[in-house]
């Protein structure tokens, strides 16, 4: 079991980037509550150690991503909120543009993933590559897709 101080710590550190993560993934507070605290108490019940404080990060956002997809895919069917209940709690997105956050939302997830890790995270392709278990070229191919998307329906206002 982990110990107060370092529960404390963790939750100080990646509390706000593991509820971002489920935000994005399951535009829903509720679920983005739920899945917030089992991601913590899988975190609490795990056993292994962290090599670096980049290893630890790397470890909560792979469990946050694969979290989401467990509880999408255990819902009988998908729960969509409406973007504007979404953009009314974008304190926890940092406050971007409606438009943007509205654009970044309605990306298919593989670009939506990479586009949160790269410039919100500011992982590297290559970190985000090792993170996702996914090639370093399909990251930059993914990477560049998602800035086009984004480019198209943004007019240019993304770079």
């Amino acid at each position: 079991m982990k110990s107060t101080e370092d529960v404390n710590r963790v939750m100080e550190a990646y509390a706000d980037m593991v509820r971002r993560i489920c935000v994005v993934h399951l535009k829903n507070k509720y679920d983005t509550e739920d899945v917030f605290q089992n991601v913590f108490m899988k975190y609490l019940l795990y056993e292994g150690s962290f090599e670096s404080s980049e290893h630890e990060k790397a470890w909560f956002v792979r469990v946050t991503i694969n979290a989401c997809t467990d509880w999408l895919r255990a819902l009988s069917r998908r729960k969509w909120v409406s973007l504007d209940v979404l953009a009314e709690e974008s304190t926890v997105l940092d406050n971007p543009s409606k438009e943007i956050l509205e654009t970044v939302l309605k990306l298919p997830e593989k670009y939506r993933d990479v586009i949160y890790l790269f410039y919100y995270e500011e992982y590297s392709a290559v970190e985000i590559a090792k993170i996702l278990g996914k090639k370093e070229n399909t990251v930059y191919t993914w990477l560049s897709r998602a800035k086009d998307i984004l480019r198209e329906k943004l007019g240019g206002e993304w770079s």
